[in-house]
C-alpha cells in the first residue's frame, strides 16, 4: 500500500488539504507531487467546494520543499519535470475560481513557499517560518518562486531573500506583507476556516471574478486588467444575485 502525502478533509464549503509527513517535515517527492496535484484536480471538480485550505500536518512545518534525498537523485531531465509540475499545481492553485487559503504552522521553505505564494491569502501561526533556501543548495526555485515572490513583497525584498536563501519568521513576514495574518498556533485552523468561510458568504461568482480580474492585470498589464474589470462587471448585471443581494442590504439597513 503506498504513503499516504495528502489527506483531505471535506466539509463543504470548505475543503482542507493536509500535507500529511510530518516525521519529514512534510518534505514532498515524486509521490507526494503526484498525489496533491490529484487531490487538488479532484475538489475543484466540486461545485459544493468554494474555498481550499492547505496546511500541514504538525507543528513543525507546512512543508520544508523537497526532500534532499529526491533533489540529489534529479538530473536536468527529471529536474525540468519536476519543476513543470510544481508550476503547474502552483497555476491551477492561482487561476481556480476558488479562494485558496495556506494555512503555514512552521517552516515554508522551497518549493512549500512556493506553494503558499500560489495561495491566494497566507495565514501564519507565531512558528511560521518563510524561506527561499534554495541558492544555498546552488539551486534556484522552480515553481515560479522568482515571479510570484516579487509580486507579493516588491522586487528590493525578494532580491533580498532569494540572493540570501535567508529563513524569515513570522513577524518579519507579516512586517513585509508575506503573510495577512498572524495567530497564534492554537488558533491557526479556526482563525483560517473563519476566514475561509467569511468570504464563501460572499458571492462565489464575484469573488472568482475578482481573482480572475487581478490575475489578468498582473499576467497582462494594467489596461488588459482593466478591460476585463469592466467585462465582469458588465457580467454581474446579466443575472439576478446582485438585485437579491441588493435587496437584503437594503432591508438589514432599516433594521
Amino acid at each position: 500500500m503506498s504513503a499516504k502525502y495528502v489527506e483531505v478533509d471535506y466539509s463543504p464549503p470548505l475543503a482542507t488539504i493536509f500535507l500529511t509527513r510530518p516525521e519529514v517535515l512534510n518534505a514532498y517527492d515524486q509521490k507526494g507531487l503526484n498525489q496533491l496535484e490529484e487531490k487538488i484536480c479532484k475538489i475543484l471538480e466540486d461545485d459544493d467546494i468554494k474555498a481550499i485550505i492547505i496546511t500541514g500536518k504538525g507543528e513543525k512545518a507546512f512543508t520544508v520543499g523537497a526532500n534532499l534525498n529526491f533533489l540529489e537523485d534529479l538530473d536536468s531531465e527529471t529536474a525540468e519535470e519536476i519543476a513543470i509540475q510544481g508550476k503547474r499545481i502552483c497555476n491551477i492553485i492561482e487561476k481556480t475560481d476558488r479562494v485558496v487559503l495556506a494555512a503555514v504552522n512552521g517552516y515554508a521553505l522551497g518549493g512549500g513557499m512556493e506553494l503558499t505564494l500560489a495561495c491566494d491569502l497566507r495565514i501564519a501561526s507565531t512558528r511560521a517560518r518563510f524561506g527561499q533556501p534554495e541558492v544555498s543548495l546552488g539551486l534556484i526555485p522552480g515553481f515560479s518562486g522568482t515571479q510570484r515572490l516579487p509580486r507579493i513583497i516588491g522586487i528590493g525584498r525578494a532580491k533580498e531573500l532569494l540572493f540570501t536563501g535567508n529563513i524569515i519568521d513570522a513577524d518579519e513576514a507579516f512586517e513585509i506583507g508575506l503573510v495577512n495574518k498572524l495567530v497564534t498556533p492554537r488558533d491557526l485552523l479556526r482563525e483560517t476556516r473563519y476566514m475561509a468561510k467569511k468570504i464563501t458568504k460572499q458571492s462565489s461568482k464575484a469573488v472568482g471574478m475578482i481573482k480572475r480580474a487581478i490575475n489578468v492585470g498582473y499576467a497582462r498589464g494594467y489596461e488588459k486588467g482593466n478591460q476585463f474589470e469592466t467585462d465582469s462587471f458588465k457580467k454581474c448585471f446579466k443575472e439576478e444575485e446582485h438585485t437579491e443581494r441588493i435587496q437584503n442590504m437594503k432591508k438589514s439597513l432599516k433594521k
